[in-house]
């Protein structure tokens, strides 16, 4: 009766763990555990399961948040027993935010149980169950439209010792503002006396000559030099006359804020990842720009996509464009994405970037930081292998121009990658799906230029 769910069973074993043996060797054990993890899962073991019975089971090493009724028929030896079994019933059966941004109020019944936790029952009218579905790759009907991508940890870059140079962008400026370093005013007062109010004014008058070399000395020390390795103390020229550059160009200063404070270590290190960004990208061409990756985990793809989800807004993909059946939206425009990617002539087949596992390392300051873009999109552009498109809707980022779309690249095992950004449409005109329509194709044409000119 129930043998095409335990042939979906049996392929996600042999998926999780790679072995066919172990989806060979289920035991009655497992198809159990299996039936109590999927009760009232569509398509699934537990599909028919309505309700189950058990005695002793809310004691500890038992964690459901299915609990809606705790029936206490036997005495209990402690009151912390007690409590025990009733705090079973706390767990909450979904996390989902209503349309006030809040969880919707849950309550399980306890009878029988002589526990003073309210002095009035409350009666909750009960809130019917909201539609799950699950997002998975189709599998073996999809194959053909899997998508894979590495799995990138960090950049190793191999620049050019003879001449250095840079090129200043708007995302190379650095604001200093007392929002970023702190108060540069406060006021300093005793219980009793005149207070007196502290400021910054004093470090104004460290010399600029100092603040530069600290900060290429830094720039040097931290992006200059391998592990184990000595600075580069031949590139210390160089690196001043850019970083002086930088700091007459790209470094202001708002709010009492001074030069100086870039003699801390985490506004230096803000101040070198854009001038090393600035460095790369103008010495591009010339430079080796690898990405380092994880190396117990090196590939993904969207065959592991895999997960249940209640969210209403969702795109059922295309049996022909994509592998993965679902798409979580985040906004509308996503949406209108879906239909124009689906429509298109050059798109062979996308995949968005929810629960794929697709990040993008970057640097904040000291801090090692990460990005998921939103699509990946396979792009027939005449070659022999499709042009692996990577799309995003946010602020343009830096560090996939600059360092992760040509480190991958540049290992030549993952295939052509390319970014573009897309725009916001909602600003640029009414019909979101002329706008969205538009976009797409002008992004398209701007990357497809840049593969010819490349070529």
């Amino acid at each position: 009766m129930a043998g095409d769910e335990i042939d979906q069973f049996r392929r996600e074993i042999i998926e999780r763990s790679g072995n066919i043996k172990d989806g060979e060797n289920i035991s009655d054990q497992d198809l159990l555990r299996e039936v109590m993890n999927t009760v009232g899962k569509k398509d699934r073991l537990g599909e028919s399961i309505r309700c189950v019975v058990s005695v002793s089971m809310l004691t500890e090493g038992w964690d459901a948040n299915t609990v809606t009724h705790v029936l206490g028929v036997r005495a209990f030896g402690t009151q912390l027993l007690c409590e025990q079994v009733i705090g079973r019933g706390l767990r909450r059966q979904s996390y989902e935010l209503n349309e006030q941004g809040l969880f919707n109020v849950e309550y399980a019944d306890v009878l029988g149980i002589p526990f003073d936790f309210t002095a009035k029952p409350v009666v909750s009218t009960p809130q019917p169950p909201r539609e799950t579905v699950t997002v998975k790759a189709v599998s073996p009907e999809r194959d053909a439209l899997e998508i894979r991508f590495p799995r990138v940890k960090g950049y190793r870059v191999e620049l050019p010792e003879e001449k250095l140079q840079a090129t200043f962008t708007k995302d190379s400026k650095l604001t200093l503002t007392p929002e970023l370093v702190g108060p540069s005013i406060t006021t300093n007062s005793g219980i009793i006396g005149e207070g007196i109010d502290l400021n910054l004014v004093h470090t104004g008058d460290m010399r600029k000559s100092t603040v530069l070399y600290n900060l290429t000395q830094r720039l040097l020390y931290s992006k200059w030099r391998d592990p184990g390795e000595e600075p580069k103390m031949h590139l210390f020229g160089q690196l001043k006359r850019i970083t002086n550059q930088w700091m007459k160009e790209c470094l202001e200063c708002k709010g009492g804020t001074y030069p100086a404070q870039l003699m801390y270590q985490q506004l230096a290190d803000m101040a070198c990842e854009r001038i090393t960004v600035a460095i790369t990208k103008k010495m591009q061409d010339e430079s080796n720009i690898k990405a380092m990756l994880d190396p117990y985990n090196s590939t993904g793809s969207s065959r592991f996509v895999n997960f249940n989800t209640s969210k209403t807004d969702r795109w059922e993909s295309a049996a022909d464009k994509s592998h993965v059946n679902w798409v979580i939206l985040d906004s509308g425009w996503e949406g209108e994405l879906c239909r124009v990617l689906e429509s298109h002539n050059k798109v062979c087949a996308y995949v968005k970037n929810h629960s794929l596992g697709l990040e993008v390392p970057y640097r904040y300051g000291s801090d090692v930081r990460t990005y998921f873009p939103d699509f990946i999109v396979h792009i027939d552009d005449g070659q022999e292998d499709p042009l692996q498109l990577i799309i995003e809707v946010k602020d343009k980022s830096a560090t996939m121009d600059t360092y992760w779309v040509p480190g991958v690249n540049n290992l030549k095992a993952y295939g052509r990658w390319a970014f573009a950004e897309f725009g916001d449409v909602f600003e640029m005109e009414d019909n979101l799906e002329q706008a969205t329509t538009k976009e797409f194709d002008k992004v398209l044409a701007g990357v497809l230029s840049q593969q010819t000119d490349a070529t």
